[in-house]
């Protein structure tokens, strides 16, 4: 008779089944993801204390507790360990962003989470550095992208109330660009040449670039775009005549539907309460 917690077998008298060796790939995975885990903290926190030059694969390994082959099967050589360093900055700055998908200023709600973006990096400068110092380092990670469908979601708001001069990518360009070159131009100078009014002076700049002064339209609805559009189609000298008639065609249609919509829906002030 076989003994022992590991084997059993099924109740019709199947096959014995082996619980211990049935269980270890996923033991081993997630022993895998806490060294990983581990490793990459100790990492970043090196960085934060002593620098990128101090982030060598025999001190990370002596931080996190383990032998160095672990981080060469893990992260394959230590600029994998810094790529996840970096995805982790990432996820880092992610969970401190907020979304607030009722704010009733979008400009200033695109000035707090430029000032967010600067101030982590500000709080972080070896990890910044890191981050944005080289081009395409961590772009590719999840928490990344999140992070980038934040500000075009806050850039898409401004665009549907009228407030965007440029197109939704190159407003995205030139805000990802001026928080970029804010922080690294302030990190790059020495502590007594770091004025605060840089800082401000480049948003300023950002967010005069990217949005009116005004909203380009008081009625941020379909219609009332399409009304403003159709106002100023008779100055507009690029499209061909044939080209203005068929767009003003397109407009009016739209603006139709607007009214017909609100012709449709209740005078609520009528209803009962």
């Amino acid at each position: 008779m076989e003994t022992g917690w590991c084997y059993l077998r099924s109740m019709a008298g199947g096959p014995k089944i082996d619980i211990a060796s049935a269980a270890q790939p996923e033991i081993a995975a997630s022993i895998r993801e806490v060294n990983r885990q581990r490793i990459v903290q100790a990492a970043a926190d090196l960085l934060a204390r002593e620098g990128r030059e101090a982030v060598t694969t025999r001190a990370v390994a002596a931080a996190a507790g383990v032998q160095a082959p672990v981080i060469y099967r893990l992260f394959g050589d230590k600029e994998g360990l810094l790529e996840a360093v970096a995805e982790h900055g990432y996820a880092t700055f992610l969970a401190a962003k907020h979304v607030d998908s009722n704010c009733q200023d979008p400009v200033e709600d695109l000035r707090a989470g430029w000032d967010l973006a600067v101030e982590f990096g500000l709080a972080n400068p070896e990890l910044y550095a890191l981050m944005y110092g080289e081009p395409k380092r961590g772009t590719s990670s999840a928490a990344f992208h999140a992070g980038m469908q934040i500000l075009l979601g806050r850039i898409h708001r401004l665009a549907a109330g009228g407030w965007l001069r440029v197109d939704e990518k190159l407003a995205s360009a030139l805000i990802h660009a001026t928080a970029r070159g804010a922080v690294l131009t302030w990190l790059s100078l020495p502590d007594d040449q770091r004025d605060p009014a840089l800082l401000t002076a480049m948003r300023e700049a950002m967010i005069a670039a990217v949005t009116n002064e005004k909203p380009a339209v008081q009625d941020a609805s379909p219609a009332g775009a399409a009304r403003a559009l159709r106002a100023a189609l008779p100055e507009h000298t690029t499209l061909s005549g044939a080209e203005q008639r068929l767009l003003g065609e397109w407009l009016d249609r739209l603006t139709a539907d607007g009214q017909l919509q609100r012709h449709r829906e209740p005078d609520r002030s009528s209803l009962p309460r």
